[in-house]
C-alpha cells in the first residue's frame, strides 16, 4: 500500500513497486489525479494489480476501506502528507490549527494505520516505509512546522522499530526533489534543479527489496552501484 501515490514521489514509488511486482493499493485525495495515476502504471508496467481508492488517511472511513481493500498486506508506505501553513512561515507566527492538522496528517494518520495493519504486517514479516525529510533534524528557518511534525514521526517509526522486532521499520529521507509540494515551499521559485521523485525509487526499491535492518535511511545512500 502507497498512500498518497497521486503524484510525486508516492506515484513514482507506487510505478517502482509495480515493476517489481507488487500488486497496489494505492490512494490520494484527488480522485481524477489518482485515476490518472492507476492508469499509467497499468500502462508502463503490463498486468500489474493496481487498486485505487480516493480518500483522506485522516479519515477513519477511509481508512477502513483500505483495510478491506488491502487484505493481507506485505508492506505500508506511509508517504501522504501535508506541508502545512505556506508560504512557510516562522514558527513563532505559525498558525496552531494548521499546525495540528498537520500532525494529524504526517503523524496520526501514519500512526494510525500502522495500528490497522500491524496484525497482517506481524504474521507476514512486513514492512513499513515511513517517508520523512532532513527538516526534522535540521533547523530550517520557515521549516519549523514541517520539521516538526516529520522528526515526531520519526520518533514514532524509531520507537516502533524497537518494540516490534517481527517486522522492518524504515523511515527514510528522500532529499530535496522536484515535486508540487516542494514547489509550494517555494512560491515563485524555480526548482528544476531538483532530481525528479523517480530517481530515488531504486534506492527505495532496493530497501524493500534486500529487506535491509529497519532504522533511518537517506535516499543518496541507498542508490544502487
Amino acid at each position: 500500500m502507497v498512500t498518497g501515490a497521486s503524484r510525486g514521489l508516492g506515484r513514482a514509488l507506487a510505478g517502482g513497486l509495480a515493476a517489481a511486482g507488487y500488486s497496489l493499493v494505492i490512494d490520494a485525495r484527488d480522485t481524477s489525479a489518482l485515476r490518472r495515476a492507476a492508469q499509467d502504471i497499468q500502462a508502463s508496467v503490463p498486468g500489474a494489480s493496481v487498486t485505487a481508492l480516493a480518500g483522506d488517511v485522516t479519515s477513519p472511513g477511509h481508512r477502513s476501506a483500505l483495510q478491506g481493500a488491502a487484505g493481507q498486506l506485505d508492506l505500508l508506505v506511509n508517504n501522504a502528507g501535508t506541508l502545512g501553513a505556506a508560504p512557510l512561515p516562522a514558527l513563532t507566527d505559525y498558525p496552531l490549527d494548521e499546525l495540528r492538522a498537520a500532525f494529524e496528517a504526517n503523524v496520526l494518520a501514519p500512526l494510525a494505520l500502522v495500528q490497522l495493519f500491524l496484525p497482517a504486517l506481524r504474521e507476514r514479516g512486513g514492512a513499513v516505509l515511513n517517508i520523512t525529510s532532513d527538516a526534522a533534524i535540521e533547523p530550517y528557518s520557515g521549516w519549523g512546522g514541517y520539521g516538526a511534525v516529520k522528526a515526531a514521526l520519526e520518533q514514532a517509526s524509531n520507537v516502533l522499530a524497537a518494540e516490534e522486532s517481527a517486522i522492518r521499520v524504515w523511515w527514510v529521507d528522500p532529499g530535496d526533489l522536484r515535486t508540487d509540494m516542494h514547489q509550494a515551499a517555494f512560491p515563485g521559485q524555480d526548482i528544476s534543479d531538483r532530481p525528479l521523485p523517480e530517481t530515488v525509487v531504486p534506492a527505495l526499491v532496493r530497501l524493500v527489496e534486500e529487506r535491509l535492518p529497519s532504522g533511518r535511511y537517506r535516499a543518496a545512500e541507498l542508490v544502487p552501484a
